[in-house]
């Protein structure tokens, strides 16, 4: 019997992504694999049920989860999605494992065989696969364009009979793949860009962008790629040094996460006082409480004439492109273990292994563990 696949529309409120685009059910139809999905579930990614011809398409959830084996998602799956999973089924998405206690208790109570892709192992062989990365492309692009929309001046310098325009200042606070890709959108718009992260390797990244790297004197290279929480003494130094170039700055972009933890506080009231009238703050971590200190999660604010977006789930706003995307890293971690059109994982392979949640009815990721307990 065929590995049976099932996709189902996305019920989390605003998200328009879809697991399943139309290039990569027919690449695991090729590998032996069944696939259901139900109706309209890519609509809002652009995608019509008339696009997957591949795929058995079926009339509500229940219908499309019934006799899966392997459920592909975005968004972690409400209680009621829970209740609709066949019990022993593999799920795999963007789960947020460090968010809820009661979900992962519900996922084992089904001996549901979870995989969370923000738990990838940052190791080469796993770069096509990193969902993460692929969704931060998304959001730094959308940051830059909302950057641009709402700011008050020309993004790039502009010569007219009038006189010559000055380009817009932005300081990009962060230089992950996010915060990269804010960069390169500013960059193409004609900005002036300065950016900053705590990363030494970060620096080359930068300017290889064409953009000004500022130097704070502070360095936190962490592990697996990612920046470590800085100390009490590092966080004033840096602060001292980013005020300055924060109050120069027309537009200020913050991409700065740490995994499991709430997104650092980076721009103080303090500096949000000493920022340009009419200046903009697009902060990119509002998800995870945000790097402003008065940012208010998909919210906008105006605190001393200073204006602070705090978006939601960017990669929605273009979920074409991100679908497209997103979908290629789940057949991509996934291919490798489909054989004869069979599901087949080796548990001691690093990926398997580093982006395991849940199995056989209990939370084995260490981390995940650590920071939520056993559910």
């Amino acid at each position: 019997m065929p590995l049976s696949i099932a996709v189902a529309r996305e019920r989390t409120p605003g998200e328009s992504r879809v697991a399943l685009v139309p290039e990569t059910a027919k690449k695991f139809v090729a590998l032996g694999a069944s696939l259901r999905m139900e109706q309209s579930a890519g609509t809002e990614s652009h995608f019509l049920d008339s696009d997957y011809a591949d795929v058995s398409m079926v009339n509500g959830i229940t219908e499309a989860y019934g006799p899966a084996q392997l459920i592909l998602r975005v968004t972690p799956p409400s209680p009621e999605e829970i209740a609709a999973l066949p019990e022993g089924s593999v799920l795999i998405g963007l789960l947020k494992p460090f968010e809820d206690q009661a979900r992962l208790a519900a996922l084992n109570a089904k001996r549901i065989t979870a995989f969370s892709l923000e738990l990838l192992p940052r190791i080469s062989r796993a770069q096509s696969m990193d969902a993460l990365s692929s969704q931060g492309s998304c959001a730094g692009y959308q940051c830059g364009l909302i950057a641009a929309a709402r700011c008050t001046k020309f993004f790039p310098m502009l010569t007219t009979a009038a006189g010559t325009i000055r380009p817009a200042r932005v300081l990009v606070i962060g230089a992950g793949v996010a915060g990269l890709q804010a960069i390169a959108t500013c960059k193409r718009l004609g900005a002036m860009v300065d950016a900053y992260d705590v990363r030494s390797a970060a620096r080359e990244q930068i300017e290889s962008l064409g953009a000004k790297f500022v130097d704070t004197g502070v360095s936190a290279d962490g592990a697996g790629g990612y920046a470590r929480e800085l100390t009490a003494d590092e966080k004033a130094a840096q602060t001292e040094k980013l005020a300055k170039a924060v109050a120069l700055s027309d537009v200020v972009i913050t991409t700065a996460a740490i995994p499991g933890k709430r997104a650092p506080i980076i721009i103080t009231v303090d500096m949000i006082k000493r920022m340009k009238y009419g200046a903009i703050i697009v902060d990119m971590a509002a998800e995870s409480g945000g790097n402003c200190a008065l940012t208010q999660p998909g919210e906008h604010v105006i605190a001393n004439d200073v204006n602070i977006h705090g978006p939601l789930n960017l990669p929605s706003r273009m979920p074409t492109h991100a679908s497209e995307l997103y979908a290629k890293n789940l057949y991509n971690f996934l291919s490798p273990w489909i054989k004869d059109g069979e599901l087949v994982f080796d548990w001691n392979d690093d990926v398997v292994a580093g982006t395991l949640l849940c199995k056989d009815g209990v939370t084995v990721h260490p981390t995940v563990k650590q920071v939520l307990g056993d559910a």
